[in-house]
């Protein structure tokens, strides 16, 4: 039997029965059939289905949930009259569900229409837990946000052994698990794992729970072999209905447990984002309360925050990041046809220093081609070697490569001081010391050895990719790969095009980004191209108001309410002072007196000190030492200004640098650099990069007499889930 549109609504239905009825949702299928049970009896089977193949992940918005609501309120009468003994949820391959369809969070008009969104989530949902049945959530794949939150009301959950993605990421996005799973997670997994799954892991990057950790965890009961999943979850169900198996549940911690718990994680949050944006803290308060409220009033104060937070400008902000990120990510702006490039088999890296490194580990592991490195001496050649082996030892020690693969890129990976093992590759990086004259030197030896169809590449983070190649016989061939460190994580490649560089070179370096499982953004070559560009502005201006007489610990403390992943003097200490200064000086002599120079950090470089202290294990490193102030002079006198403004100067100097960078056409439009910035730099999605967050200030409109992005494109983005 299968469920059936067209549930009356009811008075509180009214609002979500306005949304079902926008076009364009991708509902949410609920399909029903019974399952005779080994042992007798039968299970309904419930399968989430969208209708639509494994590329369009299948979403929960109105429509779904009224579906959904319909198949659950049939299946609990007949669990009524003893027509059924149990009932499991399963999705379509690949997919239990991706979550809630955002793009109607998005188009939600006023509070009644939230409040009735979080209440159809509810409604549903619980009845899972409230069927009179035992229920089985057999998690076939991904489960994401609501989705998992279906998965959390039934009663067990079994999961495949290939389920690689199983979170609740609603607070990176603006939101809260408002659908019952910020009571029902520490009631399964006890407080510790609860904030870890509700809040840390979200902003870690949204890291996503494999089946196997789950099941460590508590999240599954079981995990299963996906060959034939399906029928070992039936199986494992009537053992568990039988009684045969038996799940432990966890007892509830105390009290004090409890609150200490929270207390620690309310710091932790405190001392990373300052208070910056209200999803993580309101998701703390809902866990918080948790253990002391009955399931009702818990899912009351869930519908209260998540009808709070589908209002605000940081949820827009977010699913406008997110969309960037996602779909618009795959299609690169201004990328020539993918026909054109040019196949890779071997890649040549010239240099063996620590990104050097990484970049040889990345291609071997992603592109599975030789990577020949070529270094200046033996000693050299010796200490890339090691590196590259502690790379992936290490990779290997915690798991994130068999022992087969990483002797196979050991065996992948070559080092010499031979510049003609060069000569057979398709495409070589030079990743050498960042001056020009070097780079110049490196890239002329090269075009004497390689192929005349190989692609000659540079990791310059700043420099003039025009001016490195314009000796060379065949500049077209050249173009910019820009990688971040560190280059396994970072998912962010800017592609750096010259006037000279040829479509194929261009097509090449898209398509090696692509098949590396990065994201490419196209820039053009001019200074510092994008995320290295408005960095170096912001520590620039920063460093001025100090310079002018601002408290080193007042221009620290200034940026917090942008809840950067860190503050401006620990962004210094990680890319390293000499580095940081060596680019702002480039920028300095390319871009004129907007990029100041800093003399009190020069002071500090040439004693090589540190701007913020050692680690202690209490995140003293993550604000400025007091102790450099006295490289900049006494603070005082008419320059010296308040948190506002230096915050003031910051924005106003991005907006400017935007504003310019625009007029430039560095890349296509706005909509690049704000995926640049949340991508190469890590920028929070609350801000959605930091376009947006200068359109809703007001800033843009004040320092370059307009706003960045047309008005509604950070509120309104096309359909994407959580």
């Amino acid at each position: 039997m299968s469920a059936t549109h067209g549930t009356p609504p009811g008075p509180d239905q009214e609002a979500t029965r306005r949304l079902a009825g926008l076009p364009g949702e991708r509902v949410a299928h609920a399909l029903v059939r019974d399952v005779p049970l080994p042992d007798g009896g039968v299970l309904a089977l419930l399968t989430i289905d969208n209708g639509l193949d494994h590329t369009k992940p299948t979403t929960l918005g109105p429509g779904g949930l009224a579906e959904l609501h319909t198949a659950l309120t049939t299946q609990r009468d007949r669990a009524a009259a003893g027509e059924i003994q149990a009932l499991a949820v399963t999705g379509k391959p690949y997919y239990l569900a991706a979550g809630a369809d955002l793009g109607y969070m998005a188009a939600i008009a006023d509070a009644a229409e939230a409040r009735a969104v979080a209440q159809a989530g509810h409604r549903t949902l619980r009845l899972l837990g409230e069927l009179g049945v035992p229920t089985f959530a057999f998690v076939n794949g991904a489960a994401l946000g609501g989705g998992l939150e279906v998965a959390l009301h039934c009663t067990y959950r079994s999961a495949a052994a290939d389920v690689g993605a199983l979170a609740l990421p609603e607070v990176f996005l603006g939101l809260v698990p408002g659908w019952g799973g910020c009571y029902l997670a520490p009631h399964l997994l006890g407080v510790r794992r609860a904030v870890d799954l509700v809040i840390q892991r979200p902003l870690a990057n949204n890291r996503t729970t494999s089946a196997v950790a789950a099941l460590d965890m508590g999240l599954v009961d079981t995990v299963l072999d996906p060959a034939d999943f399906l029928e070992q979850s039936i199986r494992w169900c009537a053992e568990v209905l039988a009684g045969r198996v038996v799940v432990p549940r966890p007892e509830l911690e105390d009290q004090g447990t409890w609150d200490a718990t929270v207390a620690a994680a309310r710091t932790a949050l405190d001392q990373r984002l300052h208070g910056s944006r209200p999803a993580p803290y309101r998701a703390l308060d809902l866990v918080a309360a948790a253990r002391t409220a009955s399931r009702d009033e818990a899912f009351a104060a869930e519908d209260e925050v998540l009808t709070e937070l589908l209002m605000t400008d940081e949820l827009r902000a977010g699913l406008y990041a997110f969309d960037l990120t996602t779909r618009k990510a795959r299609k690169p702006a201004g990328a020539p046809d993918a026909a054109l490039a040019r196949p890779v088999r071997r890649v040549g890296i010239v240099g063996a220093g620590l990104m050097a490194g990484q970049l040889a580990v990345l291609i071997a592991r992603r592109l599975k081609v030789p990577v020949v490195m070529r270094e200046v001496d033996e000693d050299r050649v010796a200490a890339g070697l090691a590196g590259v082996r502690r790379l992936v030892e290490g990779m290997a020690s915690k798991g994130r490569v068999s022992e087969d693969e990483a002797h196979r890129l050991l065996a992948s990976i070559t080092i010499s001081t031979d510049l003609g093992t060069l000569a057979g590759a398709d495409l070589v990086i030079e990743a050498v010391t960042e001056v020009m004259s070097v780079k110049q030197t490196v890239l002329a030896q090269l075009e004497g050895v390689v192929d005349a169809e190989t692609v000659l590449a540079t990791n310059t983070s700043a420099l003039s990719v025009a001016e490195m190649s314009e000796q060379l016989e065949h500049p077209e061939r050249v173009v910019g790969l820009h990688f971040f460190n560190p280059v396994a994580q970072m998912p962010l490649i800017e592609v750096v095009r010259t006037a000279q560089s040829s479509d194929a070179a261009l097509a090449t370096a898209f398509a090696v980004a692509k098949d590396l499982r990065k994201t490419a953004v196209g820039v053009a070559d001019r200074p510092g191209f994008v995320v290295n560009r408005l960095l170096l502005r912001m520590l620039a201006d920063v460093a001025a108001t100090v310079e002018a007489g601002t408290p080193v610990g007042v221009a620290d403390r200034a940026l917090r309410p942008l809840g950067l992943p860190m503050g401006p003097f620990a962004l210094i200490q990680l890319v390293g002072l000499p580095v940081a200064l060596h680019v702002l000086g480039s920028l300095h002599a390319e871009l004129g007196p907007r990029y100041p120079l800093s003399p009190g950090l020069e002071r500090l470089a040439a004693e090589g000190r540190r701007v913020v202290p050692e680690p202690d294990g209490t995140g003293a490193e993550t604000e400025v030492d007091p102790a450099i102030q006295e490289a900049f002079g006494e603070p005082g006198g008419p320059g010296a200004l308040d948190e506002a403004g230096v915050l003031d100067v910051v924005r106003r100097g991005l907006a400017q640098e935007i504003g310019f960078m625009l007029e430039e056409q560095v890349v296509a439009g706005p909509e690049q650099i704000d995926l640049c910035m949340v991508l190469g730099a890590g920028w929070p999605f609350h801000l959605g990069g930091i376009i947006p967050y200068l359109d809703r200030t007001g800033v843009s409109e004040d320092v370059i007499g307009r706003r960045l992005l047309a008005r509604g494109t950070a509120d309104l983005p096309e359909r994407v889930s959580s």
